[in-house]
């Protein structure tokens, strides 16, 4: 007969225990949730978010640059036709700049691809296209001639090698993670929008308020 009182006890020690989850729900307000999720599911309908189209336009501006540095070193070097043919036609590994023109072709392509088109959420792809800039440039100052040929021969490899690991950089630091912690505000508020529904009611209708039909008189 004693075991009653204690379990109603119990049971209300635990309503207790459970009120402060319940406040907490019903302190969130659901326009200020609806208005994230709304937010969220905008960003995802323009198809990336910022932070990854200013990287996309950073590994673009990398292609450009390194062009723009080779054409400026074609022209250096006695006019773009005649040095495009010896760089090009008559390529040569230890001399022609030609190949880390197409260095910033491929890193351009690889990542244009993975990020942009594919939007891939790793950072594998950024980290081969590091590493095939990092041992080829290497590679080419060691064996190559490229230092006698005056400042073009420090700039375009240093240039290249920056930039490569430029994106390294922001790729890691900054897009993959800032997407990652936008998904999970996202997941947050989309479960306690949820949650807000079950405990928020709709207002309702005037459909659903009736009135019986009036008694006939004297019944």
């Amino acid at each position: 007969m004693n075991r009653v009182p204690g379990d109603a006890e119990n049971a209300h020690s635990s309503s207790v225990e459970s009120c402060p989850s319940l406040r907490d729900v019903h302190s969130i307000n659901p326009v200020q949730l609806t208005a994230r999720i709304e937010s969220y599911e905008g960003r995802e309908k323009k198809g990336i978010s910022d932070v990854r189209r200013t990287f996309c336009l950073f590994v673009t501006f990398d292609l450009l640059f390194i062009t723009l540095l080779w054409i400026i070193e074609l022209n250096v070097k006695g006019g773009i036709e005649t040095t495009l043919e010896k760089e090009v036609l008559q390529y040569d590994y230890s001399s022609s700049y030609f190949d880390i023109f197409l260095l910033a072709v491929f890193r351009f392509k690889v990542l244009i691809l993975a990020y942009a088109m594919c939007r891939l959420r790793h950072w594998w792809a950024i980290a081969f296209t590091t590493a095939v800039t990092s041992a080829f440039l290497l590679a080419k100052v060691i064996i190559s001639q490229l230092f006698s040929q005056g400042a073009f021969g420090y700039v375009l490899p240093i240039i290249s090698f920056i930039l490569a690991w430029i994106e390294t950089w922001f790729l890691d630091f900054k897009v993959l993670p800032q997407e990652a912690e936008e998904e999970n505000r996202f997941l947050i508020a989309q479960d306690a929008s949820e949650r807000a529904a079950l405990l928020h009611p709709g207002v309702l209708s005037d459909g659903q308020f009736y009135s019986p039909p009036e008694s006939v008189a004297g019944s």
